[in-house]
Formats: structure tokens, sequence, C-alpha cells
């Protein structure tokens, strides 16, 4: 069987981009088709032949924001003719590839464009940028819903983001979850970019607070420098993002931002944190699982995929709503509070790469 995968943009680094390694555990042929691909910030692409649409040649391709318009374009004009299955990893245009009935096509959806549905007041909450944007964003609407009935089977990578397919495209899924990856043979210290070495940083033996994460605005990680300012707590920060300098002017000196880390160097901040600490709400939550399966319990914001993650007073615990006041107040209580390593383990371990590829072998197999 030929199989090509396909993903949105191939420029960063996250639980998304762990999934296609591990699809590329089981389709270790397959190409990768996007609309744009940065070597520099995705190293971790190379084990792959990457196609790339005609936006790779446009200036500043890598800002995939400026060419939104065009995204429905770039993936419309891939030719997959060849290939008896193509599979989408997309939470924006790439499924809406378009295949003839004789090369099925399964989308494994992240959620539903978040800009244009479920995250469309965060991103237009300046009022002129919404009114400027609304043809555009009616435009980007009508084609985003035609272009998820395209796909032969969805697949959604929560129950979360299931429901959000029934409400938006009108479309019945199922729910594999992601695996759970950190630290397997294919995703080790040398994938990131940006190296961070033992010398860097002296991991302190305990005492202090996790976040990782991108940092942008729904990430929400404003609500978690306020609350840990307010508690004078140790807080570290992995990851970078737009909001970058921002967080930083915000925090105190009991706040640290560590950038980008290793695989390596990751692993041991899980294995020494007090909790990872989650306060946006996600579609699933990778991170959520990487610190359970290092025996840390979770801190986390009770919407979204966490609710799937995280066994209530077990591994882990939610504060409500979503304002800086619930979160501290959840801090004081996790700190009167006690979990059990050995069960935030066993949470973990249900979402095994093997579990994965075992059922989603299935649905393969169930396509015809």
């Amino acid at each position: 069987m030929k199989v090509a995968l396909v993903y949105d943009r191939v420029n960063k680094w996250g639980g998304a981009e762990r999934l296609l390694l591990a699809l590329h555990e089981i389709f270790p042929h397959a190409p990768l088709y996007t609309s744009v691909y940065s070597p520099k910030k995705a190293p971790w692409a190379d084990v792959f032949r990457i196609k790339t649409s005609f936006l790779q040649k446009f200036p500043f391709s890598t800002h995939h924001e400026l060419y939104a318009p065009l995204m429905p374009l770039a993936f419309e004009s891939f030719n997959f003719n060849k290939y008896d299955l193509v599979i989408s990893v997309t939470s924006e245009a790439a499924k809406g590839i378009i295949t003839t009935p004789q090369t099925k096509h399964i989308c494994y959806m992240l959620t539903p464009t978040r800009y244009l549905w479920s995250g469309y007041k965060d991103y237009f909450k300046n009022e002129w940028l919404r009114l400027f944007a609304l043809p555009l964003v009616a435009y980007l609407r009508f084609w985003d819903k035609a272009a998820a009935q395209r796909p032969d089977k969805i697949i959604a990578i929560s129950e979360e983001v299931r429901s959000r397919i029934k409400r938006y495209y009108k479309r019945d899924s199922k729910v594999i979850y992601p695996p759970l990856t950190l630290g397997s043979k294919y995703q080790v210290a040398s994938i990131m970019n940006e190296k961070i070495h033992n010398t860097k940083y002296i991991i302190p033996n305990t005492g202090f607070y996790l976040i990782v994460s991108r940092l942008v605005p729904y990430k929400r990680i404003d609500i978690a420098i306020k609350a840990f300012n307010a508690l004078g707590l140790t807080l570290k920060i992995v990851g970078t993002g737009s909001e970058s300098n921002k967080l930083k002017r915000m925090a105190k000196s009991n706040i640290e931002f560590l950038g980008n880390l290793t695989d390596e160097e990751l692993v041991k901040y899980y294995k020494k944190c007090v909790a990872l600490v989650f306060p946006g709400k996600e579609d699933f939550g990778l991170t959520v699982l990487e610190a359970q399966s290092f025996g840390k319990p979770v801190i986390a914001y009770e919407a979204g995929g966490v609710r799937e993650t995280v066994a209530k007073g077990k591994t882990g615990m939610f504060f409500y709503p979503q304002t800086e006041k619930a979160l501290t107040e959840g801090i004081k209580k996790f700190q009167k509070s006690k979990f059990d390593p050995a069960e935030c383990k066993q949470q973990a371990k249900k979402f095994a790469i093997k579990n994965f590829k075992k059922r989603f072998l299935q649905e393969v197999e169930n396509l015809n």
C-alpha cells in the first residue's frame, strides 16, 4: 500500500509533531506533504521526504498567517493519484486535499480550524480587526465546511474534538487518542534545534512547579504567571512563542523561562517537579500525560481534553473558572492533598503507543 501523510505546516514542535513521528513509525516510507517547511524550526522532520506547496517559494513563507487565504488552494493543488491512502493530520486546511475514489483519505483531526470556530472570539478580540476580516472569515468558513466533507473517514483526537466536529462540520467521527511517546527511541535529545545541556541549568531536586507549552495567547500562561507571582512559589516554564516577551515582563523572579528543551532535559524536569500546571483549554493535552507518566500529578483548568486524561482526585485536580483567583485557590488546595505516583503512571499507560498503532491500523483495514 502506498501511503502519504499531509500536515498543515512544518515549522514548529509540539504534540502534533510527536504524533506525526508516531505515524512515521507505522508508515516509514510515507512522504509528508505540507504547505510550508522550515528545516531550521523543524529539525524533527528530517526523517521525512518533505513535499511543499507553491507557498514555499513565497517571501516570508514560514509566517503562514500571512497566507491564510491561499491555504485552501495550496492543499488542493497537490496530486495524490499514485497513492492508495492519504492521512491528513490537521487543525486547519490539510483536510481539504482532493483525492480520487481510488485513493482513500483518513483525516486525523486535531480540532476544527480554531480561529474560524471554537477560538474565533479569542483570535478576533479587536472589533476593527473582526470587521475588516469578516469577508475573509466568511469565505474560509464556507470552504472549511466543504473541505471537511472530503475525507472518507474522520478520526478525532478526543471526545472534546469529536463533539466539535459534529457541531461545526455535521460529521460523525471516531476517537483515537494520540500516543504517549516522550522518551521513545525516535524522539531523543537531538530532536530540537535549540539544545540545552546539563551545564546550562541546574535542576533543583524538588519544590518547583512546571509548565510545558507554546507561549501563545490561547494557552493562558498569563493566568499561571499572575497566580505564581501572588503565591511566590517557584515556577519553571518550558517553551517559546509569540507571547514570550510579554510573559517575561509580567513574571517575578520566582518564575524562570527555560525556552525549548531537548527531550532528555525535559524528562529531567518532569521527574523533579512537584506538579504540571495546565491553565489552558486544549483539544487533548499531551503534556498532561507526559507528566503523569513520570508519576507527577496535574493542576489543570477543567475544560477540553484534559477531562479525558486526568483522573480527578487521583492523578490531578481541576480548577474552574479560568481565572488567576481560581488557579491560586487550586494550588493552595493541591498543597494540602496527596497523590500516588503509581496511579499517575498507571493512568498514562492507557495511552501507550502500541495501543495507538493497533487502533489506527484497525481503522485503515476497515476503510474499504
